[in-house]
């Protein structure tokens, strides 16, 4: 199943993503540091959603309280809760 999750308080303004059960595939970002979310996307496809949380969820960026890879784990447990 295709996801969209619209962010919030980063500079990425969207996240699409596939999700299977909990694997998650198929990640990209709409804005935000172009090259440093590609090579994310890439190094993360085929992870779970707990293997994603496990790395990536509380990470900041700046003064800011989230980061495009904290909004990340917001978006893929969405998508997960969303399929039960």
């Amino acid at each position: 199943m295709e996801y969209k999750y619209r962010t919030k308080m980063v500079c990425a303004q969207e996240i699409s993503f596939n999700i299977d059960g909990d694997v998650i595939t198929n990640i990209a970002f709409r804005g935000g540091c172009n090259g440093n979310l590609k090579a994310l996307s890439k190094v993360l496809d085929g992870w779970t959603v707990e293997q994603i949380e496990a790395k990536l969820k509380g990470n900041t960026c700046g003064q800011r309280p989230t980061s495009c890879a904290d909004q990340l784990c917001l978006a893929v447990r969405e998508a997960y809760e969303a399929q039960e």
